[in-house]
C-alpha cells in the first residue's frame, strides 16, 4: 500500500482525536486491532493482544482488506534490502513532504511514509511530523510486537518493538 490504512474499528484512533488527521495520516491502531484479535475479518490473528502471547497463522490478514496482509518482520527486512539496506531505508521510504524541518525523504519506491506519530496507551499522541511507526504481524513477547520506525532527519529505518497497547500506523502488503 502506498498510504496508511484508514479503516475504523475498535481500538483505532485519529491522532489527537481529530478526524482531519485520519484523512491526512490514516488511523493509529493498537496491535490487537491491527491483528484483528477478535477475529472479525479472519481468525489468523485471533487472540493476539497486550499481555497475551500468540502464535498467529501467517500471513496475517488482520485489519487489512481481503487479498492483503499485515507485513511480518521478515517482510519489512526484505523491503529494507530492496531499497538499499536499513542504513538508507528511512530516506527511501519517507514521503517527499510533510516531515518537520525538511526531514523529508526521496520516496524512492512509492511507500510515501508520512510522520503520523503515535498514540500512547494513556491516550496521548506524540511525534506528529517527527516519526512514523508501522506495525508488523510479528510478536516480540506478550507485551511488545515488532514495528518499523522512521525518524525525521535520519536516513536509517529501525526495526524495533513497541508496546502492543500503543497506536501505530498500518500498511498492508498484497498477497
Amino acid at each position: 500500500m502506498a498510504e496508511n490504512l484508514n479503516y475504523e474499528t475498535g481500538n483505532s484512533y485519529c491522532y489527537n482525536n481529530n478526524s482531519a488527521n485520519c484523512t491526512k495520516y490514516g488511523r493509529l491502531y493498537t496491535w490487537a486491532a491491527a491483528m484483528d484479535s477478535v477475529g472479525t475479518l479472519t481468525t489468523n490473528g485471533k487472540g493476539c493482544g497486550y499481555k497475551k502471547t500468540c502464535s498467529p497463522t501467517y500471513p496475517v490478514r488482520g485489519i487489512c482488506p481481503e487479498g492483503w496482509h499485515l507485513p511480518s518482520k521478515t517482510e519489512f527486512e526484505t523491503l529494507f534490502t530492496a531499497v538499499g539496506g536499513q542504513d538508507s531505508a528511512g530516506t527511501a521510504l519517507k514521503s517527499t513532504g510533510g516531515w518537520f524541518n525538511d526531514g523529508n525523504g526521496t520516496d524512492a519506491v512509492g511507500f510515501s511514509a508520512l510522520p503520523a506519530g503515535d498514540r500512547g496507551s494513556n491516550g496521548g499522541c506524540n511525534y506528529e511530523g517527527l516519526n512514523a511507526y508501522f506495525w508488523s504481524s510479528t510478536e516480540y513477547d506478550s507485551n511488545y510486537a515488532y514495528n518499523v520506525l522512521l525518524y525525521v532527519n535520519f536516513d536509517y529505518a529501525y526495526l524495533d518493538y513497541g508496546n502492543k497497547d500503543y497506536g501505530f500506523s498500518v500498511r498492508c502488503l498484497k498477497d
